[in-house]
């Protein structure tokens, strides 16, 4: 291996290693804000792709019939929730929100799919409705569970992880599909050659994770979130709503999946279940973190692109096994060094 092809797999690793950055900061926020380990946020980041692809074909059925199905349920669970709590005169604002809200995004995307709206245009309107499916997902799936432990909620996020993946073969189908390139352009830096699509998606993501920080550190709502990862009880007492801290967790998380999707798009071919692979890569980034630092999470994410793209030239067939290998001594460090705690405290 000579410095060109280094050069290169470093490149390839960065680019992949930022965009499993995205998710394990995903996957931290979920956690630390909710206890739930977020086992389906792979499908919002196919969900986003294949949404953004079929928006290209001027379609957006797919998307658009999965925002409706989860927004009848919600809409029911609004009602029911209503009749048992007797509380009528907030029914019409909490349907406007789960239903009305879901359908509008909904009729907008079967509107303009047909009209071939701008790339920049179908990018927000991806992203606004595979953002839309994260509260639905709580509202409906983790909101009537929130008080249980984090074993149960592993298992309803393994059951929502299979549950989506048959939604996704449903309503997207089983056909891959890859988005075009935001940028051809490339950059010839001392003697290697950078892709300009490389460099928009690690500035993408360094961008947005920037953002993110802003929000945690500058807003009210970001600190609100904070308290309630550090003390859900004392956040609770303070006057922070566990479900609007839920809500908002998952819309957040899922927005930062859609981000993921619109990135990987033009790297890879997605099919409705290549998103759980590249979240398990976020995953093994999470856990380097603890499922607790950003930082970490981050630089463990980096870390597995790298050793990702790198096993990939010395031994292309064992590299998923190399990089999920990496999680067994992390695993093994953090049982030896941790304290154990209940889960009630």
């Amino acid at each position: 291996m000579d410095f060109s092809i280094a050069a290169l797999l470093a490149q390839d690793g960065i680019t992949n290693g930022a965009v499993y950055a995205l998710l394990a900061l995903s996957l931290v926020l979920v956690f630390a804000v909710t206890r739930v380990i977020w086992v389906p946020s792979g499908e919002f980041v196919a969900f986003s792709t294949l949404t953004l692809a079929g928006l290209q074909l001027g379609k957006a059925s797919g998307i658009a019939g999965l925002l409706v199905a989860m927004a009848v349920v919600a809409g029911l669970l609004e009602v029911l929730s209503a009749f048992r709590q007797r509380e009528w005169k907030r029914l019409p604002l909490r349907l406007a929100a789960w239903t009305g809200a879901p359908l509008a995004i909904a009729g907008v995307l079967k509107w303009a799919a047909p009209l071939a709206p701008p790339f920049v245009v179908q990018i927000l309107l991806t992203l606004v409705a595979v953002t839309a499916l994260g509260p639905l997902s709580y509202r409906i799936v983790y909101q009537p569970i929130a008080e249980a432990s984090v074993l149960v909620l592993l298992i309803v996020s393994v059951a929502l992880h299979f549950a989506m993946l048959g939604l996704g073969l449903w309503y997207f189908g089983a056909e891959g599909s890859r988005t075009p390139p935001f940028t051809s352009a490339t950059f010839d830096w001392g003697g290697v050659l950078v892709s300009g699509q490389s460099l928009l998606v690690v500035a993408t993501s360094v961008a947005l994770i920037f953002v993110l920080a802003l929000f945690f550190n500058r807003t009210l709502y970001g600190r609100a979130l904070r308290a309630t990862a550090v003390n859900r009880v004392g956040a609770r007492l303070a006057g922070i709503s566990p479900a609007f801290a839920g809500m908002l967790t998952f819309t957040l998380a899922a927005l930062v999946c859609a981000f993921c999707g619109v990135l990987i798009g033009p790297i890879t071919t997605v099919y409705y279940d290549s998103g759980f692979l590249v979240s398990l890569k976020g995953f093994v980034g999470a856990i380097i973190g603890g499922l607790s630092s950003y930082p970490l999470a981050a630089a463990g994410s980096l870390l597995v692109g790298l050793l990702e793209s790198f096993s990939s030239f010395w031994a292309s067939a064992f590299k998923e096994v190399i990089v999920f290998t990496l999680i067994i001594p992390v695993l093994l460090w953090r049982s030896l060094t941790s304290q154990h705690h209940d889960d009630d405290e």
